[in-house]
């Protein structure tokens, strides 16, 4: 771009088709201020734009999140009566969307007389580009529903990242389908999508049967790997893959640092994840941030090393956020250090915290160490600040239908069969020897209210629904927005033994695979 720039400014009188060319190259480049410098050169210098030269303008500032300056180019082409183009349109709504203006996006999109496959793809991305998973796959469904269109390749990408963050398993695998009927080579990033999907739906041998018949690979690709088999707890088969690709000559990137710090984090595996982030030190290609230190944080904390763990925070090279304190509260819950759990909701209260959850998290851990006084201060501060609780649910998907189910849920229109079903599944436990874990339910209320709470939870309530309505021997598939807790942990693994199924949990941040009575999780979670 150098040497095209230097040739560029010894033109005397370069046209639109000069400075077009000089936009793209920069754009290409990834250098987006440069491409944005010479639009505005463009105007100034009185060469008037054409509509081939604001696809590019536009993706600069999409890149740069520069909403103000999409604006006012937007003007520009209302000016100069490129409004109508659909290049121009698909473009800005693809800046709007992925700029956080979804309102103005829409707009765009609703505006077109000719709404086109890319058009169609362009709303898609840009749902996805801001992770609103469950519009992007509305609109994905709406347009092959209503238009018969094809999607593009990118509207495809985004799609399936919007099944992977969602669960959405059938309509992942439909999509795949349709690419393999349709498109003769896939491109990495399809096959990127795919590995992902695959992994983060609970199908990592899909995942990886794929990722092991790409002919080529880059970092984004062993990333998604990475973070599949850190997923399903497989800690030492992310770290070979990560061997493999350092000696495949593939440069980490921090993604993929705090992919495999991940999957160490997840299987247990703390002399391993030190290595790596000291070597990551080391090498100084990746500059550390705090979701490394994060995952390092992490890591320690679930080992029960919380000292170490408050002593990284200290001596940490960048800036503490909230992200690292939630980490570090999170596991002094889980091994019941109050005193050190104070020291991280102090931080997370100063950090000025609007997040429910830490609340939760910080009333939790008194209600462990049964502080209710405590516990009725932090939930009265909750309150007084607005914060409500998002409730926990569970969602499982039957012929292609999903079901959501919240704790003691009463709604679903099977509901007295469902309840009938927990009660038979109760009676077959006993057998098996399971005893409630009452410690699980933090209310200072008797034990026979305990009992009757954990009976309720979301994910049984869902598991009964599953075991109602699919096949015998298939495979039960559930997702959560929480954390599961350690009664409903032991129950499933006795279900899955009793009703001889496998059943694959994914509770917010890694899979559980329950089979023959024993988690994939190795009761490490």
């Amino acid at each position: 771009m150098n040497y095209a720039a230097s040739i560029f400014r010894g033109i005397d009188d370069p046209c639109t088709f000069d400075y077009n060319t000089m936009i793209r190259g920069y754009v290409n480049e990834t250098s987006f201020e440069e491409a944005l410098c010479v639009y505005s050169e463009m105007v100034e210098e009185g060469v008037e734009p054409d509509n081939f030269t604001y696809p590019f303008v536009l993706k600069a500032c999409t890149r740069l999140k520069s909403v103000r300056e999409g604006k006012q180019i937007h003007g520009h082409v209302f000016k100069l009566g490129f409004e109508a183009d659909v290049f121009v349109q698909n473009s800005l709504i693809n800046m709007y969307g992925r700029c956080g203006e979804m309102t103005l996006s829409s707009a765009v999109f609703e505006r077109m007389e000719s709404k086109t496959a890319a058009s169609w793809s362009s709303m898609v991305s840009a749902r996805a580009g801001v992770g609103m998973w469950s519009d992007c796959l509305m609109l994905f469904r709406e347009m092959c529903r209503e238009t018969g269109l094809k999607a593009e390749e990118s509207g495809m990408v985004s799609a399936l990242s919007a099944c992977a963050n969602t669960g959405a398993l059938d309509l992942g695998m439909s999509i795949h389908a349709y690419l393999l009927r349709n498109i003769s080579q896939l491109n990495i990033a399809v096959k990127t999508s795919l590995v992902d999907m695959y992994a983060k739906c609970g199908c990592l041998d899909k995942a990886l049967r794929i990722f092991k018949k790409m002919e080529s690979r880059n970092s984004l690709t062993y990333s998604a790997m990475i973070s599949g088999l850190a997923l399903h707890g497989e800690g030492e088969a992310a770290l070979r893959m990560f061997s493999e690709m350092i000696e495949q000559g593939i440069e980490s990137d921090h993604v993929v640092y705090v992919s495999v710090l991940n999957a160490c984090s997840h299987s247990g595996l703390v002399k391993e994840g030190r290595r790596v982030f000291e070597d990551m030190l080391k090498e100084g290609k990746v500059e550390p941030t705090a979701e490394h230190y994060g995952c390092l944080v992490d890591l320690l904390g679930r080992a029960g090393l919380l000292e170490e763990a408050l002593e990284t925070i200290q001596n940490m090279a960048v800036e503490h956020n909230d992200v690292v304190w939630r980490s570090f509260l999170s596991s002094c819950r889980v091994h019941e250090n109050v005193e050190l759990g104070k020291v991280a909701a102090r931080e997370l209260v100063k950090l000025s915290s609007h997040n429910p959850g830490d609340y939760l998290v910080i009333s939790n851990m008194y209600a462990q160490a049964q502080m209710w006084e405590d516990v009725a201060r932090v939930r009265t501060e909750m309150a007084n600040k607005g914060l409500k609780q998002t409730p926990g649910f569970s969602i499982v998907e039957v012929k292609g239908k999903t079901h959501r189910f919240v704790s003691q849920d009463r709604f679903h229109p099977q509901c007295k069969k469902i309840y009938k079903m927990l009660h038979q599944m109760e009676w077959q436990l006993k057998f098996e020897g399971y005893t409630p874990d009452v410690t699980q339910v933090l209310l200072s209320v008797d034990e026979e209210e305990k009992r009757e709470r954990l009976k309720g939870h979301s994910l049984k309530v869902a598991l009964a629904f599953a075991l109602l309505y699919t096949p015998p021997g298939s495979i039960i598939r559930i997702a959560r927005n929480l954390r599961m807790c350690s009664d409903c942990h032991t129950y499933t693994k006795k279900i899955s033994m009793i009703y001889e199924r496998e059943i694959v949990v994914r509770d917010r941040n890694r899979f559980h695979l329950f089979k023959g009575g024993t988690c994939s999780c190795k009761d490490y979670w």
